[in-house]
């Protein structure tokens, strides 16, 4: 059919419809200039802004030079206790079943406690040195401790959020909102993707899943291509990815030509850049046939590291701890989840996100996180190690990452008698942050005696993801994406780059 055959039939609608986004547009752009709303140049911006169809994964140009190329984000859904993996507090252990003063506790909000009963409850942890920093790292991370100088520690981290699902979207979107890309969409958006056969930004789990779920690794208004995507770190990579059983390549190739030029005919009359994703995810998904069974066979490394990662551990004696599922080998998984990111970032893949839940421990705390912290501990360890040895740690940024921290008192929530967990706490609370440019063998920002209040150096959530953005030639103020009538941007309102964390 001709050019103008197709023209002709279209519909009114399709007409007005196109009109809209040309001659309609320049009218609107001509009144909006005459009543003083619009400037010529950003009216000629407007007009010039049509949605193209561009590879979406292609690598883009940063603000500046950059220090990091890909980012593994481990986080710890569920909150762990920074009063008993990384902040010893021996007033606290002294003042241990005595009451908190209401002058301290009657402004804060809690979840579960009932302050004006509630008790203090010490650490029963003991308390190591490490490296020549003299990082301070309990009984419970060993392996980590011995990363201590690579380890950027950061002791007053802090959030508005005391909710696990809002804390958790707030740490990855940067607000407590539904609907907003995520840090590692808001990443691939400002750098593309360095890989063709692997997606930009992937998603691994272990142990119960998160309360936040799919939410955690949304592209929210970008386009979906930018999403996370899940993977399993056994069988079939991704769930429907294998061609059925007697479908040729070239009648896949077939019907994947035909999707394409149905979709590419719709663009061209709608201009949806969700079109353009499609299309984009159709072809990536062709190409991960092939990379992604190579990526997740362990075969090609070797028996020394993948004993060093804990691939093939077994869980703990015992059963129905807080961090996993029946039938499911949380050591195994977590270990395979640091190994595949890894190798993921080899891949080219700019952001790994490995989701381990649960740390909610208001109950059974010594037995649940010494669970956790067992199974984490020696794969994030190899995990840092391993990229340091092979040249990697210098432009791969990892982040051991939570929601928000643990009071220093015992949970009594009504119809519990003993206090033998903790509540949530966002006042205060610890992160790791390693590589990509970030000074290792440093603690940042101090707590109180009782580890109740932040008394030096507070970081925002939105501080850290404008640092982290900085690190990989991100300015946070200019990355930023217009939908609905707003410039958005992943540290929303606020956002200050930490200096002293840089090299």
């Amino acid at each position: 059919m001709s050019s103008f055959e197709q023209y002709r039939q279209r519909t009114r609608r399709e007409f007005l419809n196109t009109t809209a986004s040309g001659l309609g547009a320049m009218a609107l752009g001509s009144m909006l200039t005459e009543d003083g709303l619009l400037t010529q140049a950003t009216a000629a911006e407007g007009l010039s802004s049509q949605p193209q169809l561009e590879p979406t994964f292609a690598p883009h140009a940063a603000h500046f030079p950059a220090k990091a190329k890909s980012c593994i984000f481990i986080f710890m859904a569920g909150a762990p206790s920074q009063l008993d993996l990384f902040n010893s507090k021996p007033k606290l252990n002294e003042l241990h079943a005595k009451p908190l003063p209401k002058s301290i506790w009657e402004s804060a909000r809690f979840a579960f406690i009932k302050p004006d009963t509630a008790v203090l409850k010490g650490s029963p942890r003991t308390f190591t040195k490490y490296g020549e920093c003299g990082m301070e790292f309990s009984d419970l991370l060993p392996h980590l401790g011995g990363c201590a100088d690579d380890l950027l520690m950061v002791r007053s981290m802090y959030s508005e959020e005391f909710n696990h699902h809002p804390g958790q979207l707030m740490m990855q979107s940067g607000v407590s909102r539904f609907g907003m890309p995520v840090m590692g969409s808001w990443l691939n958006y400002g750098l593309g993707s360095q890989s063709q056969d692997l997606p930009g930004y992937i998603v691994m789990t272990a142990g119960r899943g998160s309360s936040g779920g799919a939410s955690l690794y949304q592209s929210g208004f970008l386009p979906s291509s930018y999403s996370g995507v899940l993977f399993r770190n056994t069988g079939e990579a991704v769930l429907n990815l294998e061609n059925p059983d007697g479908l040729p390549p070239e009648l896949q190739r077939a019907g994947l030509n035909a999707l394409q030029s149905i979709n590419q005919r719709r663009y061209q009359e709608v201009h949806d850049p969700e079109i353009a994703s499609r299309i984009m995810n159709y072809e990536l998904a062709s190409r991960m046939q092939t990379a992604a069974p190579e990526l997740t066979d362990l075969s090609s490394e070797t028996q020394a590291t993948l004993d060093m990662y804990g691939v093939g551990r077994s869980d703990l004696a015992g059963e129905n701890y807080r961090g996993t599922l029946p039938h499911l080998n949380t050591f195994d998984a977590f270990g395979r989840n640091c190994l595949l990111a890894r190798r993921m970032v080899e891949r080219g893949v700019r952001f790994v996100n490995i989701i381990h839940a649960s740390w909610d421990q208001h109950s059974e705390l010594d037995r649940n996180l010494k669970y956790n912290a067992t199974a984490v501990d020696q794969p994030i360890a190899a995990l840092i190690k391993d990229l340091k040895q092979r040249g990697m740690l210098n432009e791969t940024m990892v982040v051991w990452g939570t929601e928000f921290g643990r009071t220093p008192l015992g949970e009594n929530r009504q119809g519990r008698a003993n206090n033998t967990g903790r509540d949530h706490h966002p006042i205060s609370f610890t992160m790791l942050l390693a590589g990509g440019g970030l000074r290792g063998g440093q603690i940042h920002g101090e707590t109180d005696e009782i580890g109740w209040n932040i008394t030096k150096d507070p970081v925002h959530i939105n501080d850290l993801h404008a640092t982290m953005l900085h690190q990989f030639g991100l300015d946070h103020l200019r990355l930023t994406h217009r939908f609905q009538g707003r410039d958005f941007r992943l540290t929303d309102v606020g956002g200050k780059v930490i200096d002293s964390w840089l090299t």
